[in-house]
């Protein structure tokens, strides 16, 4: 165990027309330190996750956090950034320089506002984090990429319409009861199920319920050492984590297996020396249905082909065998980019400390976390457990 969370805020994801990039870290960072029972001086490197790639017109924001409070001016701060994934590459960061001893606090910043940009730029801003030279002119933008790849899964495995429905249909169940969550109503597998008006297909065989939400929000964490942690209020310990990062390119993998995924849970569970079977749940990225159902695959819960078995038998739902997305995942909670893999730590860690309200894993005891950018391309694993 090399570092461990003992604060945390989570800013509601949505709409927010009435705040800024700024705004929305200031308010997250004051609630972070709050939380921890720090002062600002106490904080001694600051990591913010912050993809932009032309959401903000404010380019240079790692600076911006030091807004929370003049006591963090000169403390160093770093913007980190790695597509999809860049929230967890700013925690993986600040562990870091925890386990080095280069830091005894450091603060994790997500942040992102995505809505207050016009619905064709969001499309190009996304697809910045496929191979723009073999990739870039794929239609509907980043779910194209995706509806590429859900065809060729049905062309390999046949048709997984329902399975992908009955994800999104949990994910939005599991969603009404978190309060941070963009989409707090349960559709229904039929809704899902079938195409509409308010359910169209959007690429290849995905459906607008099939893709997560453009979305604005923020969330924070301190990190400090497991000794320092024990005589603190709260702390949850990582007991492993791994960075995988694989091709670029589409066209140089199989993208069907999503190896970065399996070797990044290989080697934290190695880490860890846990199975599978020892998570008490699983928050993976869902940015859509058939990434979720590839990732049940990929982590091992099925064989290579038979990830429909996970959600049509009932494995991932709340009461499951393995729970996956119980706050509701991307599909319901929204996807503001640079804040996603912070919100997945700090509602992990909530559930490990028994915080988690409506959205309560019974028992949880170890959570484990999937965060990737781009398709499989940026992936990053944790396995969290609460050390009191």
């Amino acid at each position: 165990m090399t570092a461990a969370m003992v604060g945390w805020a989570h800013l509601p994801f949505g709409k927010h027309s009435e705040e800024t990039v700024e705004s929305l870290i200031v308010k997250a960072a004051v609630d972070a330190i709050r939380d921890a029972g720090l002062e600002p001086s106490d904080i001694d490197e600051i990591l913010l996750g912050h993809f932009n790639a032309g959401f903000s017109p404010q380019d240079f924001t790692a600076s911006l956090v030091l807004q929370a409070d003049p006591a963090l001016r000169f403390t160093p701060a770093t913007r980190v950034e790695n597509a999809c994934a860049t929230g967890s590459a700013a925690v993986h960061q600040g562990v870091r320089a925890i386990a080095t001893g280069a830091a005894r606090f450091v603060l994790v910043v997500g942040v992102e506002q995505m809505t207050t940009t016009p619905g064709p730029e969001v499309g190009r801003n996304l697809l910045r984090a496929s191979y723009l030279k073999e990739e870039g002119d794929i239609p509907a933008g980043f779910a194209g990429v995706f509806g590429k790849i859900a065809d060729a899964y049905f062309q390999r495995h046949g048709d997984q319409s329902d399975a992908l429905a009955k994800i999104a249909a949990k994910n939005h169940r599991n969603g009404v009861n978190n309060p941070y969550a963009q989409m707090r109503k349960d559709l229904g597998y039929e809704f899902c199920r079938a195409e509409s008006d308010k359910n169209p297909f959007v690429a290849g065989p995905l459906k607008r319920t099939d893709c997560s939400l453009v979305s604005d929000g923020a969330a924070a964490l301190v990190l400090t050492d497991p000794a320092t942690a024990l005589g603190m209020r709260k702390a949850v310990a990582f007991r492993a984590l791994a960075h995988v990062q694989d091709f670029l390119p589409m066209s140089k993998r199989d993208i069907l297996k999503f190896e970065g995924c399996q070797q990044a849970w290989g080697k934290a569970l190695g880490t860890a020396r846990l199975s599978l079977d020892d998570l008490s749940f699983v928050e993976t990225h869902d940015c859509f249905t058939i990434a979720e159902l590839i990732e049940y695959e990929a982590m091992g819960l099925t064989r290579e082909g038979e990830g429909a078995r996970a959600i049509l038998e009932g494995w991932t739902e709340m009461d499951g065998r393995l729970p996956v997305n119980p706050s509701g995942g991307l599909k319901a909670k929204g996807h503001p980019i640079g804040a996603t893999g912070v919100s997945m730590h700090v509602l992990t860690a909530m559930q490990l400390t028994g915080e988690a309200g409506g959205i309560q894993v019974k028992d949880a005891e170890i959570g484990g976390i999937f965060n990737m950018g781009g398709a499989a391309v940026a992936n990053y694993v944790s396995i969290l457990q609460a050390m009191k």
